[in-house]
């Protein structure tokens, strides 16, 4: 049978629900490539420590959500003690760094990234640990029983990019950011505080990393090399989408889940993965501002 009636032959009913599955994926990758979209695009860091910030989050809510019973109050924990941690790896690690080589910042991230990987593994041990659904509960899709939790994500992933947005857009202080981001220099001669601004976007998007992380706990176990797969296909998106556009971030993580589950119904999950790194390919030679950023006229 050729790929044709291959494709002809899938019924409908589960394409949909790859769809869905996409979708649902592609918010929670969004999440992460936000962040990670916000570092770069204002700060020029190409943080490698990213996935770790995922993974310390996790456990955080493990943490948080063993002592109280609450996956809220564990969410929130989670992201307020990441975004701390981050500006305190700004200012230790990062600030010091500002204004040399990009490939000493490289390689101070991956080297942090080894060191938290290493000290989670270290504290928590090589067992994966569970992060309970905030609730059960399913509804009817074709022959699936679909959780309600996994469109919760999606929904709560979608809300926090909206969330970032309208603060860079509206708020006070992401005017300073986006200042600092249009010319560093120019914007701490009117007064902004740049090291100060610089922190705080690290920090954020630390939060964000980690806001993830305890999002996508229930789904998957939680162990100290979850990170690595999300950032690996987060640095594809930010690629793909366009390096710093927080749009082409999340247009980028839908399409490229979208790609990936619809691959999945041709060929196996694990050759499907494949998907990203050809469109990743495909992007540097022939579209290398990224698929989702306007041509300049």
């Amino acid at each position: 049978m050729d790929l044709g009636h291959l494709i002809q032959s899938i019924p409908f009913d589960q394409v949909l629900v790859q769809t869905v599955n996409g979708i649902v994926t592609g918010m929670i990758l969004a999440l992460v490539a936000s962040g990670l979209t916000l570092i770069f695009g204002i700060m020029d860091v190409v943080n490698f420590a990213h996935g770790e910030l995922f993974m310390l989050g996790a456990y955080v809510g493990v943490v948080t959500l063993a002592a109280t019973g609450n996956f809220w109050l564990a969410l929130v924990s989670a992201t307020l003690v990441i975004t701390l941690l981050g500006a305190l790896i700004h200012v230790v690690v990062l600030r010091p760094l500002l204004g040399r080589d990009p490939l000493t910042t490289i390689l101070a991230t991956f080297g942090l990234s080894l060191v938290l990987q290493n000290y989670a593994l270290w504290q928590f041990g090589p067992v994966a640990r569970q992060i309970a659904e905030p609730f059960g509960g399913h509804f009817q899709l074709f022959y699936l029983d679909y959780p309600w939790y996994r469109l919760l994500i999606a929904g709560l992933s979608g809300a926090i990019i909206g969330g970032l947005w309208l603060f860079l857009k509206y708020g006070s202080y992401g005017i300073w950011i986006r200042a600092t981001t249009q010319d560093r220099v120019m914007a701490q001669a009117m007064g902004i505080p740049v090291p100060l601004v610089l922190t705080s976007v690290f920090a954020i998007g630390a939060g964000m990393a980690a806001a993830s992380g305890v999002l996508f706990g229930p789904l998957v176990g939680v162990n100290h090399a979850m990170g690595l797969d999300w950032v690996l296909k987060a640095f594809i998106v930010v690629v793909v989408g366009g390096m710093g556009s927080l749009g082409g971030s999340i247009a980028a993580s839908i399409f490229i889940s979208l790609l990936e589950a619809y691959a999945a119904l041709v060929v196996s999950p694990a050759q499907a993965v494949i998907v990203s790194f050809v469109v990743l390919i495909l992007t540097l030679l022939f579209r290398p501002t990224g698929l989702f950023v306007p041509t300049p006229k």
